[in-house]
């Protein structure tokens, strides 16, 4: 298909076969070379008169920009196809295109009278898995603006039939999207009952969003039944699909800015060779000039270098961007679960062949949805802020921090003892509860559970110093929040009391001196 695409002399097959190779590399994850191949699609698009040729090469346009979160370019492609539609087919996947993408652009409003528009052209067309889609796109909305028991209904009615469609993408979304509506009306065994069958369904697709949604399902079930095992063993694989999810979510972003400074940069080369062109072109009648049009020829020239030069630069510079936001959590500006893990990973290895000590400290916000769900989002993120605030105020340069997720904060201390550890945490909770969310809602109170391990009980592997730190700040919970926790493991001391380090009796810690460094690298950038 290729090669077709490449070698054939037939602009209308050369396109058609274009289109095909865009959709194939989509599939294979491709996406960088599925962007490259795009552009000059669309350039011969004015060329191409045939309808259905047309039809094809925008509906790949809408799609791909969709899927990388350019959704403005999405729905003008989508308004195109439903522009040009001659027939029923082209219209119902016009219009679902822009449907889709509408929603997820995170529109709080989506035209009834365009889904309604849609699913009549798809009925005509007897396109029954569009005509489900949209089913599932009402059913969505409905499940973002709180309408749960709504969308149960919407999805309960069509579920027979997407069964019988029998497209697996679709039954798992379904299926997933089913389970978190009823959980969220507290119907917890018909919850765990469809998100079970999601994955069974997306067996081939760990890293699907329905699977993660799956997952994050039977977590929050086995939590309200009190199965912490099985909900801890649900929480790590709902990561794992999350951050699956989200990588090939953040690839498809990735290469469209890539490609698209590829473009601009080339368009800058051409650019610059024909600037380049035309002084050459004119040389001969400038060497007959005076000295001073020569002088005129050279600031010319050197004026062209150095617009090569500036924009270079900035295609550098973005470069460089792109691969700090891919290691940094984009509200607080510390290091992302991914990038902490490895430099976690590599920090401890180098504990290991030295034999230093090392702690892990797990940090969670006390009570953070009801902060969410009683003052909104943004007082929320400003919480998040000002704990990570706190937190940096006590870390040195060499201290590893990063955001796990949600609330939950980690923090990797080499060369630090278990005993400095515990006066630092206790620090940071003192100054985390000292702490104000905002000056306009002085009143909200900020509090946080801390959860230790240390390489001394636990070892060098992060795994285990996770599920030992996670099992110290569950405990902390159980106890009543806002306080420091160590794993009482039985490995430990033979002491049964040792949370009271922190928690009832901090004159134990007296005498140890002060943790307190530098800032830390990360509170610098």
């Amino acid at each position: 298909m290729t090669a077709i695409a490449d070698q054939t002399v037939d602009p209308v097959l050369a396109f058609r076969a274009s289109a095909s190779v865009i959709d194939l590399l989509v599939a294979e994850s491709l996406y960088e070379e599925a962007f490259a191949r795009l552009n000059p699609l669309m350039d011969q698009l004015p060329k191409i008169k045939e309808n259905d040729v047309r039809m094809q090469g925008l509906g790949v346009a809408a799609q791909l920009y969709n899927e990388a979160g350019q959704y403005d370019a999405s729905i003008r492609y989508a308004d195109q196809i439903i522009k040009e539609s001659t027939n029923a087919e082209s219209a119902c996947r016009g219009w679902f295109y822009k449907s889709d993408a509408l929603f997820e652009s995170g529109s709080a409003q989506l035209p009834i009278d365009q889904l309604h528009s849609g699913t009549e052209a798809c009925g005509k067309a007897g396109n029954t898995l569009f005509s489900l889609s949209f089913q599932y796109l009402l059913a969505s909305f409905d499940m973002r603006q709180g309408r749960h028991e709504s969308a149960v209904r919407l999805l309960q009615a069509s579920y027979p039939e997407v069964l019988q469609a029998g497209f697996p993408p679709q039954v798992s979304e379904f299926e997933a999207t089913l389970a978190k509506a009823y959980w969220k009306d507290g119907d917890l065994a018909s919850a765990s009952k469809f998100a079970s069958s999601a994955l069974t369904t997306n067996a081939n697709r760990p890293y699907s969003e329905s699977t993660a949604n799956a997952y994050q399902v039977l977590y929050e079930v086995d939590k309200k039944m009190g199965d912490s095992s099985s909900a801890l063993a649900n929480l790590e694989k709902y990561v794992v699909a999350e951050e699956g999810y989200l990588s090939r979510l953040s690839a498809k972003t990735l290469a469209y800015q890539i490609v698209k400074q590829k473009v601009l940069a080339k368009k800058l080369q051409i650019d610059g060779l024909d600037k380049k062109n035309k002084i050459l072109t004119l040389q001969g009648e400038l060497d007959r000039q005076a000295a001073e049009t020569s002088r005129l020829y050279i600031v010319l020239l050197l004026l062209v270098l150095a617009t090569i030069a500036v924009w270079t630069y900035r295609i550098k510079r973005s470069q460089l961007r792109f691969m700090k936001l891919a290691r940094r959590d984009g509200l607080t500006g510390i290091f992302n679960r991914q990038h902490f893990v490895n430099e976690a990973e590599l920090q401890l290895h180098y504990c290991r062949k030295s034999s230093r000590d090392a702690c892990l400290v797990l940090i969670d916000l006390d009570h953070f949805k009801a902060v969410n769900d009683t003052h909104g989002h943004a007082v929320g993120d400003r919480v998040l802020q000002r704990a990570v605030t706190a937190c940096k105020a006590h870390l040195r340069s060499t201290d590893i921090f990063g955001r796990l997720g949600g609330e939950e904060f980690g923090i990797l201390l080499p060369e630090c003892t278990l005993a400095q550890v515990l006066v630092l945490a206790e620090q940071i909770r003192v100054k985390i509860a000292t702490a104000s969310a905002d000056e306009d809602a002085s009143d909200i109170p900020i509090s946080a559970s801390f959860g230790i391990s240390s390489v001394v009980h636990s070892g060098y592997e992060l795994r285990q110093l996770l599920i030992h730190a996670d099992e110290a700040l569950y405990r902390a919970k159980r106890k009543g929040r806002n306080r420091v926790s160590i794993i009482n493991h039985p490995e430990c001391d033979n002491s049964t009391t040792r949370d009271d380090l922190v928690d009832g009796n901090p004159h134990l810690l007296q005498g140890t001196s002060t943790f307190r460094s530098a800032p830390s690298e990360q509170a610098n950038e």
